[in-house]
C-alpha cells in the first residue's frame, strides 16, 4: 500500500477523537486508504506526530464534519462526550477501547458509551488490533509469508524438540536437587540411607536425563563425516564419551550375576572366611 494518500480519489471524512498512539496509527491507515481524516482534540494544534494530511479541530468541529467518529480514548474520559450529545445524534461512534482487567466494569465499554449518547449508533471495532500492527503494515513479521501459505506440521521431527526440552528441564531440576543435598547444612539433617539414595540413585538418573538431553540435541552428528574435522571428533562428542561409558558400565553392573556379589562385598562378605579366621588366630597367638 502506498505511503501517501490518493487525493484524486478521496472518500468520506472520518473523525478520530484522541491523538494517542492508536488514533495516529489508525489515521495513517485511513489516509493511505483514501479517507479524509480529521482529529478531534482539546488542543486544536497540529504537532509533528499527526499524520500528514489530517486536520486537528475541536471535538465539536470534528464531529460536525464526519458521520463516522472513532473514539480512541480510555473509558474513564468518556464523560466529555455528554456536552456533544446533540452534535453526535445520528452519528456512528466506533468504540476501540479495551479494559485493563477482565470484568473490570459491570458493562462493556460499548454499552456504557451507548448509554451516555443514546442518540448515536455505537459499534465495536479495531479493539483486537494493536497500534504496532497498524503502523507496521506489510513490515509486520506475521505477514511475511510466501504466497500467504502455511506449511503442514512435520510430525516426524516435532517430537525431538519436545523431548529435548523435557529431558533438559527434568535433568536440570534433579541436578539442582543434588547440589542442595550436597550442602553440609542439608546433608547433616538426613540419615545415611537418604543421603545415599539421593547421591546414588538420583545421581545416576540425573546423568541419564542430561546425557539423553544432549544426545537428542545433536546425536545425529556422530553419523556425519563432516563432523570429524582433521579426523578428530568435536568437543561436543568428546564431552559425551565419559558419561556414556559410565552409563554403560553401570548398566552392566545392574545384572543380578554382578549386582548380588558386589552388594555382598559392600556388606562385608568374604569369599574364604576360614582362611581369615586362621590368620586372625595366628595373629592373636603371636601377640600373646
Amino acid at each position: 500500500m502506498a505511503l501517501t494518500s490518493n487525493t484524486s480519489n478521496k472518500k468520506e471524512t472520518v473523525a478520530i477523537f484522541g491523538t494517542g498512539d492508536f488514533g495516529r496509527a489508525l489515521a495513517y491507515k485511513m489516509i493511505q486508504s483514501g479517507y479524509a481524516v480529521v482529529f478531534g482534540s482539546r488542543q486544536a494544534q497540529i504537532s509533528s506526530l499527526i499524520p500528514k494530511g489530517a486536520e486537528v479541530l475541536s471535538h465539536t468541529e470534528a464531529a460536525q464534519k464526519a458521520a463516522i467518529i472513532i473514539i480512541a480514548i480510555p473509558r474513564q474520559h468518556y464523560n466529555f462526550l455528554l456536552p456533544l450529545a446533540e452534535v453526535l445524534h445520528g452519528k456512528v461512534l466506533v468504540d476501540v477501547s479495551n479494559n485493563l482487567k477482565l470484568n473490570q466494569y459491570p458493562q462493556s465499554n460499548a454499552e456504557y458509551l451507548a448509554e451516555l449518547i443514546p442518540g448515536a449508533k455505537v459499534v465495536k471495532a479495531f479493539n483486537t488490533v494493536s497500534a504496532w500492527a497498524l503502523q507496521s503494515g506489510t513490515l509486520d513479521a506475521s505477514r511475511q509469508v510466501l504466497n500467504n501459505r502455511t506449511d503442514p506440521l512435520d510430525n516426524t521431527s516435532a517430537w525431538l524438540s519436545d523431548s529435548y526440552l523435557a529431558l533438559g528441564i527434568l535433568g536440570f531440576f534433579l541436578f539442582v536437587l543434588l547440589g542442595i543435598t550436597s550442602l553440609p547444612s542439608v546433608s547433616n539433617s538426613v540419615n545415611w540411607r537418604e543421603f545415599r539414595f539421593v547421591q546414588s540413585k538420583l545421581g545416576y538418573l540425573t546423568l541419564i536425563l542430561c546425557t539423553a538431553h544432549t544426545l537428542v540435541y545433536g546425536g545425529k552428528w556422530f553419523l556425519y563425516a563432516s563432523s570429524y574435522r582433521w579426523c578428530l571428533p568435536s568437543v561436543y562428542m568428546l564431552s559425551l564419551i565419559v558419561p556414556c561409558i559410565v552409563l554403560v558400565v553401570k548398566f552392566v553392573l545392574v545384572f543380578p550375576c554382578l549386582d548380588k556379589p558386589l552388594t555382598r562385598i559392600r556388606q562385608g562378605w568374604e569369599r574364604n572366611p576360614q582362611y581369615s579366621e586362621q590368620s586372625h588366630y595366628i595373629i592373636n597367638k603371636s601377640a600373646v
